[in-house]
């Protein structure tokens, strides 16, 4: 008998267990969240203004690269600082 022990989706969603991998910018918005340990951030939050840099960045960039199978880079994070424009870099990667 064999075990499956891969994670499922929901459960390696940015924004945790239940939420589809697939989020978008909600998915990047609960990343932001995670990682900067704040709620206080919209679809629009510059990363960097809300106190981010570029070594918290490389946890939102690897945690992307866990969830949606998307490598950016740290120059498409800069030039896409917000939630809005990381899932369309996402998107446009897929």
């Amino acid at each position: 008998m064999s075990v499956d022990t891969t994670p499922s989706a929901a459960e390696d969603s940015p924004a945790g267990p239940g939420t589809p991998a697939g989020a978008g910018t909600d998915g990047v918005v609960a990343m932001f969240r995670r990682v900067l340990e704040t709620e206080d951030v919209a679809a629009d939050s510059d990363f960097f203004l809300l106190g981010g840099d570029s070594l918290v960045a490389t946890r939102v960039l690897s945690a992307i690269a866990r969830s949606y199978g998307v490598e950016l880079t740290f120059e498409d994070f800069v030039g896409a600082p917000t939630p809005e424009r990381l899932a369309e870099k996402i998107a446009e990667a897929r």
